[in-house]
């Protein structure tokens, strides 16, 4: 699962077995871990964050969403 960027207490992320599904990444922190799509973003799963950590990890999905999509487009190729 490489680590694509660490932002203060999160850690983003994509499990390499991944490339079937459309473009996305994991935050984690600590036991908490998220998933939102890239294009358009949105919230996939969540598993232990509450509602201000997602409205957080949202803005920093935002923020560094060229950056996340394309760490995903050289791992897995331009086909999602």
């Amino acid at each position: 699962m490489p680590t694509v960027l660490r932002i203060g207490r999160y850690r983003s992320f994509f499990y390499s077995n991944e490339g079937q599904e459309p473009p996305h990444i994991h935050i984690q922190s600590g036991d908490s871990e998220a998933k939102f799509w890239i294009q358009p973003i949105g919230l996939a799963a969540n598993h232990g964050f509450r509602a201000r950590d997602l409205n957080e990890i949202e803005r920093l999905v935002r923020g560094h969403e060229a950056e996340f999509l394309e760490v995903w487009n050289e791992y897995f190729g331009d086909e999602p």
